[in-house]
């Protein structure tokens, strides 16, 4: 067996397209994983910091997990998926938020940057950008996070003047942006450590 193919099968999380090889499941399956999917990333905005005009949560963090475990196509979609179920009024936003109101207020340009996220991340996932190289995927996460930042303070900009929304909207989350891009790069690493325990 070559050897990029034993390695393959070893890492068990890593796969073309996201760590957890979803295109090579059911459709059925991919409709679990999508409800799974968008469970999680309501989990995850529960936990919060609250603050004006924008609060802190681990929304980010799960949105570039998405991305990563699911890959660009099925990833983005399960964030859309999660940001339908928003706006028809279920509690799945920020402090258990929901309706269209919260895609027009403040955190409008951080939700619409949320679905360019997991694309890129998926993307870049894709191409190598994973488990087997941490420093590339806290890159990856890393420049998702600078995205939804750099497209939710423009947004925030529009409503309260450009130097509030960075001073707001931008610098208090630069530091969390970079704790959770290392904590995103660290999971990877530990499901692929574990795939691979498993597989032994």
């Amino acid at each position: 067996m070559p050897h990029s193919l034993a390695s393959q099968q070893t890492t068990g999380l890593i796969g073309h397209a996201g760590a957890l090889r979803l295109n090579e499941k059911s459709l059925a399956f991919k409709a679990g994983a999508v409800v799974l999917g968008t469970l999680f990333l309501a989990v995850a905005s529960r936990i919060e910091v609250p603050m004006v005009p924008v609060p802190v949560t681990m929304q980010t963090f799960a949105v570039a997990m998405i991305g990563a475990l699911y890959g660009a196509r099925l990833g983005t979609l399960t964030v859309l998926a999660w940001l339908g179920e928003a706006m028809i009024g279920m509690p799945v936003l920020a402090g258990g938020a929901g309706g269209l109101a919260h895609f027009a207020g403040p955190t409008g340009g951080y939700l619409a940057s949320f679905p360019l996220m997991a694309l890129l991340v998926g993307a870049l996932t894709e191409r190598g950008w994973n488990a087997q190289r941490p420093l590339l995927a806290f890159t990856s996460m890393l420049a998702a996070n600078a995205l939804c930042l750099a497209m939710g303070g423009l947004w925030l900009a529009g409503m309260i003047g450009l130097e509030k929304a960075i001073m707001l909207g931008v610098t208090p989350f630069i530091v969390g942006a970079i704790l959770k891009s290392a904590l995103g790069a660290a999971s990877l690493v530990a499901l692929s450590r574990t795939a691979k325990r498993g597989d032994a």
